[in-house]
């Protein structure tokens, strides 16, 4: 059965457009944020998402949540969630909160659809799609990031993502698999150079950007894992930073410095490069999804590349429900999310267009 309405919380870059969007198509959206938001075309309330209490009553009314707030606070919204039987969708790439939102999903009257963001979300349903065209698979490497245009800087960085989200996948152990076998490996490791379109770049990995894929397809993949892509000597700036600095055992002042050192910027880039090896009709073959995307002009004003792919990817997901092309109980993870049909929603067309054309915008 389909929904319309639907609470988005947290108002920044990323919540704010998903729920214009989400208005777009045809939801009754009333947004929450801890700050005042002005101008907004749809209801916007002040809240504690802390308080317990607040969100019980919010929620109340509320036939579907989309939480757009810092990781740590995903597992109060999803548990109330839960209680109410309503939808929920996140863009966590905290793992322990995606296992919290598994859990709760066994007995869920509504669909736990957590890591609908841009990695984990997109890039998962793009490589799921590769993976689906090959008899047998021995690789699916998983490769995004959202970088400045025009770096400055040894770290050539700025962080137009949640601080605590990129402070907490630099920290967490990541999960691959090899040669068939589930592991845990460290972040800022595995080195590699990447090219896309004509950009050099390194790879390394960080925790949860791979999603649920590692338990969907061990047995069914011999190698796979995720990895961010920087400008290259980003990763060993960051080593330096957490382990010879010890700022590790500070992520809260880590998000500080870090912040203020390198502020967001509106002229920035998402780089893609998503490949899988294997065979097809018994013969050796690779495919890749490799793009960068820029900029654009959404619901009367320019958007951060960052912040329309990601809310982009969130509310093609939250569509695909509502016309009920996925199921709409229990857990959903993005790799079982057909490309064709994400694509042939309203936002997930934008990423879809934008992956056709090669152009880089005009200056």
């Amino acid at each position: 059965m389909t929904f319309t309405k639907i609470a988005v919380l947290g108002l920044g870059n990323v919540g704010h457009l998903a729920a214009e969007l989400l208005q777009q198509a045809c939801c009754e959206v009333t947004g929450f944020d801890e700050r005042p938001v002005a101008s907004a075309s749809f209801e916007a309330k002040r809240f504690d998402a802390q308080d317990d209490s607040v969100l019980l009553r919010e929620l109340g009314s509320a036939e579907a949540v989309l939480s757009c707030l810092p990781y740590h606070l995903n597992r109060e919204v999803a548990q109330t969630a839960h209680d109410l039987g309503i939808h929920y969708f996140d863009l966590t790439e905290d793992v322990a909160t995606t296992k919290l939102v598994k859990g709760l999903a066994q007995t869920s009257k509504g669909v736990m659809a957590p890591q609908c963001g841009l990695a984990p979300g997109f890039v998962g349903i793009v490589a799921a799609d590769l993976e689906s065209n090959l008899d047998s698979c021995r690789s699916l490497r998983l490769r995004a990031g959202a970088l400045p245009q025009n770096p400055t800087g040894l770290l050539g960085y700025s962080f137009n993502w949640s601080p605590a989200g990129v402070v907490n996948e630099y920290l967490k152990d990541c999960e691959v698999i090899e040669e068939g076998a589930h592991k845990l490996v460290p972040p800022l490791e595995g080195h590699e150079i990447v090219y896309v379109e004509g950009t050099k770049l390194e790879a390394f990995t960080t925790s949860g950007g791979i999603g649920t894929m590692c338990s969907t397809y061990l047995g069914r993949v011999g190698n796979m894992d995720y990895k961010t892509l920087r400008y290259p000597g980003h990763a060993d700036l960051m080593n330096f930073f957490f382990h010879e600095l010890h700022m590790k055992k500070q992520p809260e002042l880590s998000e500080e410095i870090l912040l203020h050192a390198k502020p967001p910027v509106r002229d920035d880039v998402v780089f893609v490069h998503v490949s899988a090896e294997g065979t097809a009709n018994s013969v050796p073959l690779r495919s890749e999804f490799v793009k960068a995307f820029y900029p654009r002009h959404l619901c009367g004003r320019q958007r951060t590349a960052i912040s329309w792919t990601t809310a982009a990817s969130a509310v093609a997901v939250i569509e695909l429900v509502r016309q009920g092309g996925v199921p709409a109980q229990g857990f959903l993870n993005q790799e079982s999310i057909p490309f064709d049909a994400f694509s042939a929603t309203a936002t997930g067309a934008l990423l879809a267009e934008c992956a056709q054309s090669t152009e880089a915008p005009q200056r």
